[in-house]
């Protein structure tokens, strides 16, 4: 049974390992000054093992931002992503955001579109 947590703070440890099996790198190196600065964050839980999580960073004020979509590759396909988004709009929406934005790749539009999300004119300038 896959249990879902809003704000957990799951350990470096726990991130790293779920990075590498969903990103293929470890990520950074600490998580605490990340998830301290974001709106919310959500994780999916097999008993005590992390096996999906979403950031839901934000603004300051009315925009909130869905990053790090990620479910490890031995339980993708069984809803945890959607179920860690639609979290991750219900924890915006009580905390005070307005608009929940999100950029993906192309081959994401129908499981965005599926959560709800509409598309959007944008830009983005690689660092």
């Amino acid at each position: 049974m896959i249990s879902i947590a809003v704000d957990p703070f799951p350990s470096d440890m726990a991130l790293r390992q779920l990075w590498l099996k969903a990103w293929g790198d470890a990520g950074p190196a600490r998580w605490k000054p990340v998830l301290e600065r974001s709106l919310a964050h959500i994780g999916a839980f097999e008993g005590e093992k992390l096996v999906g999580f979403v950031n839901v960073a934000w603004d300051g004020g009315i925009h909130a931002f869905i990053l790090d979509t990620c479910v490890d590759e031995d339980f993708r396909h069984q809803g945890i992503a959607t179920r860690l988004v639609k979290s991750a709009q219900e924890a915006a929406r009580e905390r005070g955001a307005k608009w929940l934005h999100v950029d993906f790749e192309p081959h994401l539009l129908g499981f965005y579109r599926g959560c709800g999300f509409r598309p959007t004119e944008a830009g983005l300038i690689a660092l």
